[in-house]
């Protein structure tokens, strides 16, 4: 209420939480974990409430949370459990190519694994209605493949035969626009070029090493599924080098930027619920 939300001022929310005689910095402390979770918290009521249209999160640090007993490990299980939502779906954008993931935090084995048609036709189908709910109704999804050259028709591996191709097929015939398995040794370049709206990573680094290697500092994620707009650096807190002057502000610049940018066009509606969820 004491805010002026006025075009070129930046209002600041002090909760009064942290004693900044004994902040230490670059140190892991229980009130700063609180303090973090306690900002979250209040940054996720204002977006529930409709009083911001956007929430654009720092890093935060583990074993501060932790050290303040609070139970989830990160900002995604505390925006699911604030929002009661579940299946986030993350999307990296750089440069206006945008890549969503198939798997993420399992070992390579168990994402070749997860490579399945089921699964592959779910994420297809979040893929695109994660870009609607940002407004991108225009475009092609391109899916990427798993194996050197999508397989050569399982001359190198027979996923791409087995279950990609099926359901890039299936997707197809539901009226998504959507395209795959595309060599992931060019899909990406492609994205960049205009030509796909979007990529379907099949695994962690697939995705991550194409969109860092574009441009480290402003690749940014976006969080889709929560019934608010939430945009995030992808990088840690640097401890290492708190209080030196040597962090770099661009990545949280770019954070902000974008979601200023899609929140003009963002829908509340939750990806969780769809009903073609399997």
């Amino acid at each position: 209420s004491q805010g002026h939300y006025q075009v070129g001022t930046i209002d600041l929310i002090d909760l009064h939480n942290v004693e900044l005689s004994k902040l230490r910095l670059g140190e892991v402390q229980a009130m700063a974990g609180r303090a973090g979770y306690d900002y979250i918290k209040t940054a996720v009521s204002l977006a529930m409430a409709g009083e911001v249209s956007a929430i654009a999160t720092t890093p935060i640090n583990k074993e501060s949370l932790k050290a303040a007993q609070v139970n989830q490990i990160g900002h995604t299980e505390i925006l699911e459990e604030l929002s009661q939502t579940q299946e986030l779906l993350t999307m990296f954008e750089v440069k206006g190519m945008r890549v969503f993931f198939l798997s993420r935090h399992v070992s390579l084995r168990q994402a070749c694994d997860l490579v399945t048609q089921e699964r592959v036709l779910k994420y297809i189908i979040r893929c695109i209605e994660a870009l609607r709910q940002l407004g991108v109704h225009e475009g092609t999804l391109a899916v990427a493949g798993l194996n050197p050259h999508s397989g050569e028709h399982g001359l190198f591996g027979n996923e791409e035969v087995l279950h990609v191709e099926p359901a890039v097929q299936q997707a197809q015939a539901l009226g998504y626009n959507v395209v795959g398995p595309i060599g992931a040794d060019s899909v990406f370049h492609l994205a960049l070029q205009g030509r796909y709206n979007a990529v379907l990573s099949l695994y962690h680094d697939q995705g991550h090493i194409a969109t860092k290697t574009v441009d480290f500092e402003r690749t940014i994620s976006i969080t889709n599924g929560l019934p608010f707009l939430r945009t995030s650096v992808d990088h840690g807190t640097a401890f290492d080098i708190a209080g030196t002057g040597q962090a770099s502000e661009i990545s949280m610049t770019e954070a902000i930027l974008l979601a200023a940018q899609y929140s003009r066009h963002f829908t509340k509606n939750n990806l969780s619920s769809t009903s073609i969820f399997m």
